[in-house]
């Protein structure tokens, strides 16, 4: 498994492969929490590993990691597929971030999206949550 320190330090090396332009305005960075973050209590086994916030009060714009959603998801899986997953979630949380500043929400639409489909498969199959049905959104 993935410690919390080797991901950060993944995150860091993976962040800086992204142009400084994709990341203008991201005042409060992005940062790595240690723990996991699951909020749909109809849903108990979905995580959320990142996400984009945006605090006009205190923070501002902000993309938060969750390494132990990261964790309860692929704590058996090797490096790489870590490493894979890290890379698509930061990505995906700039494209929050981008379209915001443009004042777009495609992204936020399409998250809604399958978010909904996959409610609507869970109802379908009776869906219950339970440690070996865990997923990601």
């Amino acid at each position: 498994m993935v410690s919390y320190k080797q991901f950060r330090r993944m995150a860091n090396r993976l962040v800086g492969r992204i142009p400084e332009v994709f990341l203008k305005d991201l005042n409060g960075g992005i940062i790595a929490l240690e723990e996991a973050e699951q909020r749909d209590p109809d849903l108990p086994d979905v995580y959320i590993l990142g996400e984009y916030v945006e605090d006009p009060y205190g923070l501002g714009r902000q993309i938060v990691l969750y390494y132990g959603s990261f964790r309860k998801l692929f704590a058996d899986e090797p490096v790489e597929v870590w490493e894979a997953e890290l890379w698509e979630t930061i990505l995906h949380e700039i494209r929050h971030h981008i379209e915001s500043l443009a004042g777009v929400d495609d992204l936020e639409i399409e998250d809604m999206r399958q978010l909904a489909e996959f409610r609507r498969w869970a109802a379908e199959q009776g869906y219950r949550g339970g440690e070996d049905d865990v997923a990601d959104v």
